[in-house]
């Protein structure tokens, strides 16, 4: 089994990533993506998860991790996180992934491993690495439109911006869209680093960020 090269430490900030074993697809349908939202909301939670008699309704109590951004591509995931309690990103990542990989092997009638190895982690310990990370991860489905994109980021740069604005799977939706009800709410940017203000900023950022890359 992998060991862990970085212990998690309480008040500090992690960038998560995981991919499918043999970088195998995760998300098959929009079932699997909506589904795995479902499960990044009430994993963050003190309770223990029983599946069977879960309710929409669910009410999580006191959250374990405090999230600032996510995305996830067909076959791997990207979280950022911060270490609210003890052990707090350990057990949240432990529940979140076994209940996908336990609903993903029901679901496709498969048995074994899903992911890669135990999820990988780095520690955002600047402010440069956190928005290059805000940035690389708000961006990445814009490898679904075309995976060598950064050859020629500013040709594509309106088509890129628009796809990744409207990607329904990362964070950037919560950034953006303000209307109470959307749906759950995953991030709780108030430990997180205020960099952008309003909408606007957070597009701007990744405007210019598109922009270095040519």
């Amino acid at each position: 089994m992998a060991t862990r090269k970085i212990s998690f430490v309480m008040g500090e900030y992690y960038h998560l990533y995981t991919r499918g074993i043999e970088k195998r697809i995760l998300f098959v349908d929009k079932y699997d993506y909506e589904y795995f939202l479902f499960l990044m909301y009430i994993c963050n939670t003190k309770k223990p998860i029983r599946m069977k008699s879960l309710e929409e309704n669910f009410d999580r109590g006191e959250t374990i991790v405090d999230i600032g951004a996510y995305c996830f591509m067909p076959n791997h995931i990207h979280i950022l996180a911060y270490e609210k309690i003890e052990k707090g990103i350990s057990t949240y990542m432990l529940k979140l992934l076994t209940a996908y990989s336990m609903y993903f092997n029901l679901k496709y009638k498969r048995t074994g491993r899903l992911y890669e190895s135990t999820f990988k982690s780095s520690h955002m310990d600047n402010d440069r690495y956190f928005k290059y990370l805000y940035a690389y991860i708000h961006l990445n489905p814009a490898k679904l439109i075309d995976k060598n994109w950064k050859k020629n980021p500013t040709k594509l740069a309106k088509d890129l911006l628009k796809f990744v604005f409207e990607y329904k799977y990362s964070s950037l939706q919560e950034y953006l869209i303000t209307e109470v009800g959307l749906r759950r709410k995953i991030i709780n940017t108030n430990v997180f680093p205020s960099y952008f203000k309003t909408p606007i900023d957070h597009k701007r950022e990744l405007f210019d960020w598109l922009s270095l890359q040519g």
